[in-house]
């Protein structure tokens, strides 16, 4: 007889960040990993669409439209600081539609955060600029944006939890890097749209109403996304296994006072990854803009380069955790990262030809990182806790990892220079090397 998950977690520690479970080839009512990989990529796809829309219009458009009274640097400043509303309301957002879904259920709660998520994306899209309606176009934005995060925080579906916990035990990196693809492929799409209007728009045209049908778009897809994750997550095979794995929301509270050090034992265990992220994504973005040192279009195109590359590294990750573990894998990439930020000020204050390469290098070490974070922040938890615990350690993860990234390598790098973004970097690899070792502590003394 196959042990249940109290079982596994009574006689082993909570800590352990690969997932103790060994029953994940059980017939649950016809239920395969791969029907649930399916799920968690159009999931994360379309919530890194949203994301990356926004991220980009951060650097092109906002600065211009939002904050036409201040030069570029301050303008894309005081765009990254909206830019980092959504991150702080993400854990509250996670809270507040963790009890809709303890009242009403799961399909409430998923079909409201998205079309949550699709007005506050549609309401940017229609958004007076500064010269229209003044500061009043900033507030706007700014509620938008918190909306937004909001939304995404109760977006979670649990699908990367279940998972997790029904793939194959010899192939949990595998499908643990399956939802993790939804952010280059997100990258792409929304870096692409907007080459194609940048590109073949004038600048007075794309800053009136060309950059406002990427948010069109986005909205559409979150529709899209809506009914396909519907579909998966109410449907009576899938509510089954979802009770029967026991991921159900618990109070967030109650998770805090009980496994609170787990919350942020993984936010940490993955923070090189986040640290990385928008580093590589928005920063180079703002960076060769404000100083001119190539054409738009160009860095888009490699940044398009650059998350193929991510889908390749993420993709390998898989291979590599089921060979080597996830806890090995994070911990390789975190000393690989911290080697990468040692060639960053050389790279992006470089010619166009090194600022290409430490974007281009830049993916390959997020995919491969990345890849695997996802690993990091659901295995930690006691069955009763996994659920929400997966969902706030996220949350907690982008805060502290990638929320002000942009924000303060900029600003950092504008007034002091580009070491600053190897401070930046160094210091996400550190803290993942320490949170694996206290992680590998805790384990022994269990």
């Amino acid at each position: 007889m196959v042990p249940s998950i109290a079982q596994e977690y009574s006689s082993k520690p909570v800590h352990n960040l690969e997932p103790g479970l060994q029953d994940g080839q059980e017939d649950q009512g016809h239920v395969r990993p791969s029907d649930i990989a399916v799920g968690v990529v159009i999931g994360r796809t379309s919530e890194y669409f949203d994301f990356f829309v926004y991220g980009l219009a951060s650097v092109l458009v906002f600065p211009s439209v939002f904050f036409p009274f201040e030069a570029r640097l301050e303008g894309t400043l005081y765009s990254f600081i909206i830019f980092s509303f959504a991150f702080i309301a993400r854990p509250i957002g996670s809270s507040i539609f963790m009890a809709i879904q303890r009242r009403w259920g799961r399909g409430v709660k998923l079909t409201t955060a998205l079309v949550l998520l699709g007005a506050s994306t549609a309401g940017m899209a229609f958004l007076p600029g500064y010269s229209s309606i003044g500061f009043s176009a900033i507030v706007l934005l700014s509620i938008f944006r918190f909306v937004q995060g909001i939304a995404l925080g109760g977006s979670w579906d649990g699908l990367p939890s279940l998972l997790a916990l029904n793939a194959p035990p010899t192939r949990r990196g595998w499908y643990a890097m399956t939802g993790q693809l939804g952010a280059p492929i997100g990258f792409m799409a929304a870096s692409g749209l907007f080459l194609f209007l940048h590109s073949n728009l004038s600048s007075a045209d794309f800053l009136d109403w060309g950059w406002r049908y990427p948010f069109y778009v986005a909205f559409a897809i979150n529709v899209v996304a809506l009914f396909a994750r519907l579909q998966l997550v109410v449907t009576d095979e899938f509510t089954k296994l979802l009770e029967d794995r026991e991921l159900e929301p618990t109070g967030t509270i109650e998770l805090v006072r009980s496994q609170g050090y787990n919350v942020f034992i993984g936010a940490f265990a993955a923070l090189a990854s986040y640290a990385l992220f928008h580093l590589v994504t928005v920063f180079p973005l703002s960076w060769i803009t404000i100083h001119s040192t190539q054409p738009v279009n160009d860095v888009l195109e490699v940044q398009i380069y650059g998350g193929a590359i991510g889908i390749v590294g993420v993709v390998a990750s898989g291979l590599i955790a089921d060979r080597i573990g996830r806890r090995n894998t994070l911990g390789l990439l975190a000393c690989l990262i911290a080697v990468f930020s040692f060639f960053a000020p050389m790279l992006l204050g470089g010619s166009p030809a090194q600022q290409d390469t430490f974007i281009l290098v830049g993916f390959a070490l997020l995919g491969l990182s990345y890849g695997q974070a996802a690993g990091a922040v659901t295995a930690n938890f006691a069955a009763k806790f996994r659920y929400t615990g997966a969902a706030l350690t996220a949350d907690v993860a982008w805060l502290i990892g990638a929320a002000f990234a942009p924000l303060v390598a900029l600003g950092l790098s504008a007034h002091f220079g580009l070491g600053y973004v190897s401070v930046y970097l160094l210091s996400g690899a550190i803290c993942t090397l320490a949170a694996l070792r206290v992680n590998r502590a805790l384990e022994v003394r269990d």
